[in-house]
C-alpha cells in the first residue's frame, strides 16, 4: 500500500458536473484527514475512510474526520485558475502521519459527504511528540497552490 499525491479522478469529475464549490464565501466545507503509511491513497481515491487514518496517542490533537479547512477563495491568473487552504495546525500532537486527503463535506448542496479532492503523501512518516503538527499549504499562486487549473 502506499499514498500519491494526486487531484482524485472522481473530483475531476464531479468539478465538471459542478459538484463543488471553492467561494471563499459560502461555498462548500471542505476537511484534512491524515493517515498511516499503510494507507491506500491517490488518483483512485474517490471517498473520505477511517481506514489507515492516524489516531491521537495523546491528548485531544487529533479528531477522526480531520481538520476544516479555510478555504482562500478562487483566482484566476493569466490562464490558470487555482484555489488554496490556510495552513492547518495541531497543537499538543502526539502521532505520525504519512499523507493526508482533502475532500468535501457538502458536494453539491448536500451534507455529510465525504467527496475526495486530493491526495497529498508527505514523501514519509511525519511525527509530532506532544507538539505542533503543521501541514503548510503552498503559496496560493497560479504556479504554487494546491489545486490549480491551467
Amino acid at each position: 500500500m502506499a499514498i500519491s499525491s494526486a487531484i482524485c479522478s472522481s473530483f475531476k469529475q464531479e468539478l465538471l458536473q459542478g459538484k463543488h464549490d471553492f467561494d471563499s464565501s459560502g461555498g462548500d466545507t471542505f476537511k484534512i484527514a491524515l493517515y498511516q503509511s499503510d494507507a491506500n491513497l491517490g488518483a483512485a481515491t474517490t471517498d473520505y475512510s477511517t481506514s489507515e487514518e492516524i489516531t491521537n496517542t495523546a491528548g485531544s490533537a487529533y479528531t477522526a474526520g480531520g481538520a476544516a479547512l479555510t478555504n482562500s477563495g478562487v483566482s484566476l491568473s493569466s490562464t490558470t485558475a487555482f484555489t488554496d487552504f490556510s495552513d492547518v495546525s495541531y497543537t499538543s500532537a502526539s502521532f505520525t502521519a504519512n499523507g493526508a486527503l482533502i475532500y468535501n463535506t457538502t458536494t453539491d448542496g448536500g451534507s455529510s459527504t465525504t467527496d475526495a479532492v486530493a491526495v497529498i503523501a508527505f514523501g514519509s512518516d511525519k511525527t509530532a511528540t506532544n507538539g505542533t503538527f503543521t501541514i503548510q499549504f503552498p503559496t496560493a499562486d497560479a504556479s504554487n497552490a494546491i489545486i490549480r487549473l491551467a
